[in-house]
């Protein structure tokens, strides 16, 4: 397992069972026993696969699901509950969970949607980590090169971008090398892919 694992569960003989469940098989656990001391301590923590319990007072594992939406905060989540039902397990997928188990927890269950929390976040952190690259690359493209990559991913060519932004068509080419110089490629579907994969989310 490469990513952190978190329990929040408010019971004690539950928290301490599944974690030493897990660690029989190497997986460390850090475990909480409600949902405001994991709010608490979530901007200090690195991304991980998430454990909740869906019935806790005051939070309960369905809000802290939306709270952590609401912060931006995506991870990979297993609910787990004593009490499920159809629309907690709908709810709970509309938020974004992985994966549903009731209590008691088969242990085989709970392993996999462990490893298939870790492969999902493996993914997202990738995507995240290749998405910085590519706005890191355009962010150093000036205002004019901006302008002319626009039209480029339109399917102007460059007469047409000359025409459209004012300029001579050899100042057009000037700008389309110095692209495809700081992007590192000069074809014009690897620039779209590019700026598609720059924008900022709405």
């Amino acid at each position: 397992m490469t990513h952190p694992v978190y329990l929040v569960d408010d019971d004690e003989a539950v928290r301490h069972a599944l974690g030493l469940l897990l660690s029989t098989v190497g997986i460390e656990v850090t475990c909480f026993a409600d949902p405001q001391a994991f709010l608490a301590q979530v901007p200090k923590l690195a991304p991980g696969c998430l454990i909740l319990d869906i019935r806790m007072p005051v939070i309960s594992g369905l809000k802290l699901q939306e709270q952590l939406g609401a912060r931006g905060i995506d991870w990979p989540t297993i609910v787990i509950s004593g009490h499920g039902d159809i629309e907690a397990c709908r709810r709970a997928f509309r938020n974004g969970a992985i994966d549903f188990l009731s209590k008691p927890v088969d242990e085989q269950d709970l392993i996999d949607a462990i490893q298939k929390g870790q492969d999902v976040l493996d993914r997202a952190l990738r995507q995240r980590a290749e998405k910085a690259e590519t706005q890191a690359l355009l962010g150093g493209l000036t205002p004019r090169e901006r302008e002319v990559l626009d039209r480029i991913t339109e399917g102007f060519t460059s007469r047409q971008i000359a025409e459209g932004l004012g300029l001579s068509p050899r100042t057009v080419e000037s700008h389309r090398a110095a692209i495809g110089a700081k992007l590192g490629t000069t074809s014009q579907a690897e620039m779209t892919r590019l700026w598609l994969e720059g924008r900022e989310d709405p």
